[in-house]
């Protein structure tokens, strides 16, 4: 039996598992050990666990991932998510639908201190979805808004699938940081156009506007202040090159720790959920990272990722043909799992051909993420939808998927003009020298 074929029986094996629903980390080590053990023994099979458990596990450059992860626990229990969303109703909630546009880009706001889609979701889902019912929105609207927003978690910086991406690819995060704000915002307002184009052609889902003198909307811009200001030393600092990416992550920690306290919020019993809860969300991330290691080495072993990035390169088609076939397979098997267990997944796989057709290793990464995406409002995984309808208990599973219908067609908009202008992703990067 060739190297080939077996390499490709044992992506089939993991697809089969993943979609049983198995542990990705569980699943990634279980299928590259027996993969290795059948192609070179038991005893070779047994290297990588000696090695790179401990190594990845004490690897110095992964401490970004509980400490960005803990930073946005922090805001969280500080009430910044309450501040951002009041700051967002005040400013955007004169015009029809406004409070769902203000839910959009409060969780674009709340994204740039958070990283994780799920928190974002959940979060805005407590904050806004009351807000909204009391207004007379609908459920649809509604929901389908929260679920979105909650997207743009993993897109907006700092983002957790950009965090992994580097660190599986070798790039630069805080290339992918840069790389990651204006398609985010793009999404964003993609996201906004297609409420404003829903209340325009179903005005009952959003009646009436709000009114707010512009004092108040002056003042509820103090709220927002403190989450500028983490933002700006966090990002900015890695952009202007003050400190690495894991002293970002631990000044931001360091910080929102602080404005908790200033907030008068801290209690020994809210810093332990803290703890606990990023504790938690590292693990699961550490298992997967570990996992997908142990995964990548049996596909080294077997040349996959080499044989496939030849085979495509031979092709005698377009590479934008190749992308979109690419962008298709992500789509679909972001219905299936999880995004971040796509992201290492395929990453061994396809970067190698994306690199071999001349696509920038930092505009395939947000391409990747933007397209993964779609896969947590989209049927039959859809997480941020599950999270929202976990929050919204009365509201039918089947209503929340209706919502989120035209927010799918927004977020395919953005790839278009993510892929017909590549520069949106690239134009800061190349700024701040990281191309």
């Amino acid at each position: 039996m060739s190297y080939l074929t077996i390499a490709l029986i044992g992506v089939a094996v993991l697809l089969i598992l993943l979609i049983m629903g198995m542990n990705i980390g569980v699943c990634m080590m279980a299928v590259g050990f027996f993969g290795i053990w059948f192609v070179r023994g038991f005893q070779p099979a047994l290297v990588p666990f000696k090695n790179i458990m401990y190594t990845q596990a004490t690897t110095y450059s992964f401490t970004v991932i509980p400490l960005f992860i803990l930073m946005g626990n922090l805001c969280f229990y500080s009430g910044m998510s309450s501040d951002l969303y009041d700051c967002a109703h005040k400013v955007l909630g004169g015009m029809r639908g406004g409070l769902a546009a203000a839910t959009v880009a409060s969780c674009a706001a709340f994204s740039a201190i958070c990283g994780s889609t799920a928190a974002t979701a959940a979060t805005m889902g407590v904050v806004a979805l009351p807000e909204m019912r009391e207004h007379g929105y609908d459920d649809s609207l509604s929901c389908g808004s929260i679920a979105a927003g909650g997207t743009l978690g993993i897109l907006i910086p700092p983002s957790t699938g950009f965090i992994i991406y580097g660190i599986v690819s070798g790039t630069s995060i805080g290339g992918l940081f840069a790389a990651g704000i204006i398609p985010g915002i793009i999404l964003a307002l993609c996201y906004i156009a297609a409420i404003m184009i829903i209340v325009r052609i179903y005005p009952d889902r959003a009646p009436g506007r709000l009114k707010f003198s512009f004092k108040e909307k002056l003042i509820s811009l103090k709220g927002a202040a403190a989450m500028v200001i983490l933002f700006l030393i966090v990002i900015g600092g890695i952009f202007a090159g003050w400190f690495t990416a894991n002293e970002a992550a631990a000044i931001g920690a360091v910080l929102s720790l602080i404005y908790l306290i200033a907030r008068g919020r801290f209690t020994w019993k809210i810093f332990a959920s803290c703890l606990r809860d990023t504790i938690k969300t590292s693990g699961m991330i550490f298992l997967i990272l570990i996992g997908a290691y142990v995964f990548g080495a049996f596909l080294t072993l077997t040349q996959l990722p080499g044989t496939l990035a030849t085979f495509v390169n031979g092709l005698n088609v377009s590479r934008y043909v190749i992308l979109l076939v690419m962008i298709i397979i992500y789509a679909v098997m972001g219905c299936l799992m999880d995004s971040l267990a796509m992201v290492m997944l395929t990453v061994p796989i396809f970067l190698p051909i994306m690199q071999a057709l001349g696509f920038n290793d930092i505009w395939y990464g947000v391409l990747m993420i933007m397209v993964m995406e779609m896969g947590l409002i989209t049927p039959p995984v859809g997480m941020n939808v599950y999270i929202v309808a976990g929050v919204a208990k009365d509201v039918p599973l089947q209503k929340i998927f209706r919502g989120v219908a035209p927010m799918v067609l927004a977020m395919c908009v953005a790839i278009v003009i993510l892929c017909a202008f590549p520069k949106v992703a690239l134009i800061l990067p190349q700024a701040l020298g990281y191309i």
